[in-house]
């Protein structure tokens, strides 16, 4: 099974060395038990594009469509064998990044 470990941030936070040491720690593991299939960081809201075409209707604008604090600010896709496996390692990411993370299977 496929899930999404999303990485939750706030903008008065930023990532400390120990944070990042943690990470590829953590990511190397995902990867040398078969559970890596891809990640990476995404930048702040403030530089999202919010587009909406329905009925054509063109719209752009500046933002996410979400106004909070806490947003996205990385992910993890992963291999894992059923939700209780995919929650471990949530964990473990979580700790490593110390962050919180939200877990969701893939479609």
């Amino acid at each position: 099974m496929r899930f999404l470990l999303s990485v939750i941030d706030s903008a008065s936070r930023t990532g400390s060395s120990d944070e990042m040491a943690a990470i590829d720690i953590f990511n190397e593991k995902l990867q040398n038990n078969g559970h890596w299939i891809f990640a990476c960081g995404v930048d702040s809201p403030k530089s999202a594009k919010l587009v909406d075409n329905r009925a054509g209707a063109g719209i752009t604008q500046d933002g996410s469509y979400v106004d909070n604090d806490e947003f996205q600010s990385g992910f993890w896709i992963i291999n894992a064998a059923d939700h209780d496996e995919a929650m471990a390692l949530a964990h473990e990411g979580s700790k490593a990044c110390n962050r919180k993370v939200e877990v969701r299977p893939l479609l």
